[in-house]
């Protein structure tokens, strides 16, 4: 463990709970409402639709492409559309490039960016495809999935995976060896994307908690009886990175911290994972050994060195694949 961990000042005393809420719809006869209501009707049941439709096309008009067509015409669309969608998206993920990997020119900067926009698209296009990998496991390399199988019989584990690849593949690998693994599910915004996530997670084999604090207590019910819950501890939030840390001090804020405290309430194992692209729709998928938190005399007293510890797992492959990672667009400095 770093020395400097251990001697960190001014520690936060409590962290600031999420509470999701989904929004109401509004009710039809609004459209002949106020000017307020009936522009969130309108918002709602035309302009949102719209968009719905366009989604649900998109998606399984894709379904008609091959994977390798769909994966390859997706890096396309990145490559192409990637740096102009999001205008202060591209700034920051050249920004979080610029500062974390300081060694590379420029030129070499701009191509890590341009291979990360290829991946964006990749992983927009492929939700289209990814249930057809239950039935191809030969484009799925596996190692060490028996770390995890044994964890598993021991007692409760949190698979703590990160987002690389398509990481949408881990519950077709876990269901492989006869492991369910459950999810705390936030639906993304957009009714018709929220429905063909759900759809597709539920055909790979997951199963839900609720988002936010509302799935604290499902998750310790779940691991309490021995079971496996997922998580993500590389995570943007609002355009900020909450983790991995990248050498700032470790905080209450996010996943980092909330997977260490189930894990020191339920005893479970944290089994760290990730995969990588191969070539084109092919994986390989690698399991970190198992990580048990060290023993603490007072309940919280090593908080912010558990989540020190779990950090130092999962930032070193990060930091080697950014070109892979789903949240290079996000900024490493808060929000003023």
């Amino acid at each position: 463990m770093n020395d400097d961990v251990k001697t960190l000042k001014n520690r936060p005393s409590k962290r600031q709970a999420w509470f999701y809420h989904n929004p109401d719809a509004p009710p039809l006869r609004d459209l002949l409402r106020g000017k307020e209501r009936r522009q969130r009707a309108m918002k709602y049941w035309v302009h949102d639709n719209i968009g719905n439709a366009l989604d649900l096309f998109f998606h399984f008009a894709l379904k008609l492409l091959s994977m390798d067509a769909c994966t390859a015409l997706g890096a396309k669309l990145g490559e192409i559309a990637q740096p102009y969608v999001n205008e202060p998206a591209t700034k920051r993920a050249r920004a979080t490039i610029a500062a974390l990997r300081p060694d590379l020119s420029a030129e070499e900067q701009e191509k890590l960016f341009v291979e990360n926009c290829r991946t964006q698209g990749r992983i927009m296009t492929e939700f289209s495809v990814i249930t057809r990998l239950r039935h191809h496991h030969e484009r799925m390399e596996i190692h060490h999935l028996d770390w995890v199988v044994e964890a598993a019989k021991r007692g409760p584990v949190i698979a703590v995976g990160m987002h690389l690849g398509n990481w949408e593949i881990c519950p077709i690998i876990l269901q492989q060896a006869g492991l369910i693994p459950y999810v705390n599910y936030t639906p993304p915004a957009g009714r018709a994307k929220a429905w063909i996530a759900e759809r597709v997670r539920k055909k790979n084999g997951v199963h839900f908690l609720p988002p936010g604090v509302q799935g604290i207590r499902p998750a310790v019910r779940t691991l309490k009886a021995g079971g496996i819950v997922s998580a993500f501890c590389d995570e943007g939030v609002g355009g900020y990175l909450r983790g991995p840390l990248f050498g700032r001090e470790p905080h209450l804020e996010g996943n980092l911290a909330m997977t260490v405290r189930l894990a020191r309430m339920t005893g479970a194992t944290i089994c760290p994972w990730y995969n990588l692209r191969k070539d084109g729709f092919r994986f390989v998928c690698r399991a970190l050994p198992p990580i048990t938190l060290p023993a603490e005399d007072k309940p919280g007293e090593r908080l912010l060195e558990d989540i020190a510890l779990l950090n130092s797992v999962i930032e070193p492959v990060i930091l080697a694949h950014l070109d892979q990672w789903y949240f290079l667009d996000s900024s490493l400095t808060a929000p003023a």
